[in-house]
């Protein structure tokens, strides 16, 4: 699948245009790592795309929530690799994370949220006002970015990053497309 057929195939079943922002970001990120490890940057940019195309439908049954996804994406041929990770990013399966594509979307998805919740708090709403100092002294609070589950993000150690290597890879990969997301 290409990535133009992945956007058209994202668009036929994703409503919401925030979660579509969302998967664009993680698409980024998920990119930018896969060329710092070395890995097919369209692979791992496919996974991020399409971690959440079930989403509109299963939002009410998170059991539900990426199985249906994986099982689309099963049936549109793509690899078992970004099946099995988009199945491992829901930690509600409770399913190994076996690859290094499975431990970068399993963090990367929390981490968007987090940015983007930084950079609507800033006057400037936007991704270029914030850098990764302010992002660690966020990351403490409790209260903020609540959806943005910290020990998932924290799990970045599993592909041997620091949080705050992981946080300057993510950051600087959604400043990229910061068009595309209004931000």
């Amino acid at each position: 699948m290409t990535r133009e057929e992945a956007l058209k195939f994202l668009n036929e079943n994703l409503e919401n245009r925030n979660l579509f922002k969302h998967s664009l970001a993680v698409e980024a990120v998920m990119r930018d790592l896969a060329r710092r490890f070395g890995e097919d940057e369209d692979i791992w940019g496919l996974a991020g795309l399409l971690h959440d195309i079930d989403y509109d439908r299963t939002k009410d049954d998170p059991d539900r929530h990426s199985m249906e996804g994986a099982r689309l994406l099963e049936e549109k041929g793509l690899p078992e690799e970004v099946v099995y990770a988009v199945k491992v990013h829901n930690e509600r399966h409770g399913l190994p994370r076996r690859s290094l594509l499975d431990k970068a979307l399993y963090a990367t998805d929390p981490v968007t949220g987090l940015i983007v919740a930084g950079a609507l708090i800033k006057k400037e709403k936007s991704l270029a006002a914030i850098d990764v100092p302010f992002l660690i002294n966020r990351f403490g609070e409790k209260s903020f970015a609540r959806g943005a589950n910290r020990e998932t993000i924290k799990s970045c150690e599993e592909m041997g990053l620091t949080l705050e290597e992981f946080l300057d890879i993510s950051l600087k990969a959604m400043q990229k497309i910061s068009g595309e997301m209004g931000l």
